[in-house]
């Protein structure tokens, strides 16, 4: 009897403290009407739901006191904080991935315009020149066009097998233009396998490739990169949720509402908690993410690197009539040489066939005025600016997203905040902030998860980064790792890998010392100079003396 009276008072007063967490102090339960105005709200029907709190053993995801939630109503808001989860999950990816196709449709726009631009220009002043000879010989032109779009587009095209069949083909049209005997295909097919040793288009077809390989397998690579980046995020914001995540957020959002505390926010950290036990396998992306950035980043400042890409790809037409002026110079010794290698009338016959042969007029040429656009240079500067700015911005995305979703919408504005839901009561919440990634999550107070079986949609997709950062940082150096030419004579039709100052040098043309004559280049010293304020000028006076020269030859 003597014990009984010494614990009563004891077991009274816990009986209160009970009663204090589950109803008034005259031990009358409290009312649920705002767990059923928070129901409705939600769109559910009241059917079934207490007007007054329930004891909550049956609850197996909330705590296990006094409660305005059934068993049923724990599975809808269950699954209805299963479904807003993962739609804000999406969202987020649905932000990046915006940007990310911005960034691909305004670049591959800029892109085919500088290439439009190039074409139209060398048709123009081709047209001009010719008149009515351009006309059957066109398609060699448009035909190289074509092959740098598919190329840029994503075609399996190898670019310097392409380039070396322009270079064949235009060989050909001024072969049988010069001489119309020329024509049979085996002298043509022996002709072709002498140009390596006779080079008789100079320097240049090895000067445009060096350059245009550069910026075509950059800006290949360079939207791949934005588009995988894109179905990287989309794959992985559609990564389901697991069950333990479903049962931490649930317990993080809608527990609070069951326990009567709908007014109070969840704790920041518990917040943090929850989310990066949640994300634990996209933030393990975030190396390769990163990796996959600053290697973009460095791509896009290559492309107003000297020659800029608006430079290399405009010069395109000068190029060519520097190649076609090189042989035209040098037509009688390179056709005497391909007939003593090929077979055919002799050096006198050459001779007399090639030079004397008589030479019509030449009609009369509008000089072109290509006038330096400042907005062009601009453009491209905006462009690489743009581009980097945005891709800075997303560059810590995955190890963000925790904190970014735990807004002041969702979780307490302060860590040490007493009066916030801590996943048991409103009170201040004490487990340390996690680290970010799978590895860091075995002490997580909050999220049950197994290190040890990563999601393998999100591991796939961290190949894809690991496949397109490898890519990308080849082509810096102008190598497509699609299309690696094994030759050892980088000055012959290779790779396309040796920079400029390796492939500058080349040996000599088989036609002597190079005649003195005004020199076309696109990305001299002096052009370089006002690179920052508009397009360079390139000596357009010697474009009009090349063009002439190949009407004449057309003409031959």
């Amino acid at each position: 009897m003597a014990l009984a009276l010494t614990i009563l008072p004891f077991l009274c007063a816990l009986a209160a403290c009970v009663r204090a967490d589950g109803g008034t102090a005259g031990g009358k339960a409290r009312s649920c009407a705002d767990a059923r105005r928070f129901y409705s709200g939600k769109g559910f029907t009241l059917n079934g739901v207490p007007q007054s709190e329930i004891s909550g053993e049956h609850l197996r995801v909330c705590p296990q006191g006094y409660t305005c939630c059934t068993s049923a109503m724990e599975e809808t808001l269950s699954n209805l904080s299963r479904r807003e989860f993962e739609g804000l999950v999406r969202e987020a990816g649905r932000s990046i991935q915006a940007s990310l196709n911005a960034q691909y449709r305004s670049f591959d726009t800029y892109f085919l315009e500088l290439l439009d631009m190039s074409e139209s220009w060398l048709e123009e002043s081709f047209v001009k020149a010719l008149g009515p000879l351009y006309t059957p010989n066109a398609g060699v032109f448009r035909d190289l066009y074509s092959d740098l779009r598919r190329y840029f587009r994503g075609t399996s095209l190898n670019l310097e097998e392409a380039l070396d069949e322009f270079w064949m083909r235009l060989l050909e049209r001024l072969l049988k233009a010069s001489d119309p005997s020329l024509v049979s295909d085996d002298f043509l097919e022996c002709a072709s396998k002498q140009t390596e040793t006779l080079r008789p288009f100079g320097d240049a077809p090895r000067e445009l490739r060096v350059r245009l390989v550069r910026v075509l397998v950059a800006a290949r690579a360079f939207v791949q990169g934005l588009n995988v980046a894109g179905e990287v995020v989309r794959k992985v914001s559609q990564v389901p949720l697991s069950p333990e995540c479903n049962r931490a957020i649930m317990k993080l959002v809608y527990c609070p509402h069951c326990r009567g505390l709908g007014s109070a926010k969840p704790c920041a950290n518990y917040c943090k908690n929850v989310m990066k036990g949640c994300l634990a396998n996209q933030a393990d992306l975030d190396a390769e993410w990163q990796n996959l950035i600053d290697t973009m980043l460095q791509v896009a400042a290559s492309f107003s690197s000297e020659p800029g890409m608006d430079v290399v790809l405009h010069a395109i037409p000068v190029r060519i009539s520097e190649a076609v002026l090189h042989m035209q110079e040098n037509m009688e010794v390179y056709t005497l040489k391909v007939l003593q290698a090929c077979g055919g009338r002799g050096e006198e016959g050459t001779q007399s066939s090639v030079a004397d042969e008589p030479k019509k007029g030449v009609k009369s040429v509008t000089a072109l005025e290509y006038k330096a656009s400042h907005t062009a240079a601009v453009r491209l500067e905006v462009q690489v600016s743009d581009v980097s700015s945005k891709l800075k911005e997303m560059q810590l995305y995955w190890i963000q997203l925790p904190s970014a979703l735990c807004d002041s919408k969702v979780a307490s504005g302060s860590s040490s905040d007493d009066n916030c839901w801590n996943g048991m009561a409103k009170d201040r919440y004490l487990p340390q902030l996690m680290g970010d990634g799978l590895a860091n999550q075995v002490n997580n107070p909050e999220v049950d998860i197994d290190i040890t079986k990563p999601d393998m949609t999100i591991r796939q997709q961290i190949m894809q980064l690991k496949i397109i950062s490898n890519r990308l940082k080849n082509a810096l150096d102008g190598n497509d790792v699609d299309f690696q030419d094994t030759s050892d004579d980088i000055s012959g039709s290779g790779s396309g890998m040796c920079s400029e100052n390796l492939c500058v040098q080349s040996s000599p043309p088989v036609f002597g010392p190079k005649l003195d004559r005004p020199k076309v280049d696109a990305y001299s010293p002096e052009e370089k100079q006002v690179k920052g304020g508009g397009s360079p000028i390139v000596p357009f006076t010697f474009l009009i003396a090349v063009l002439i020269v190949i009407n004449l030859l057309f003409r031959r």
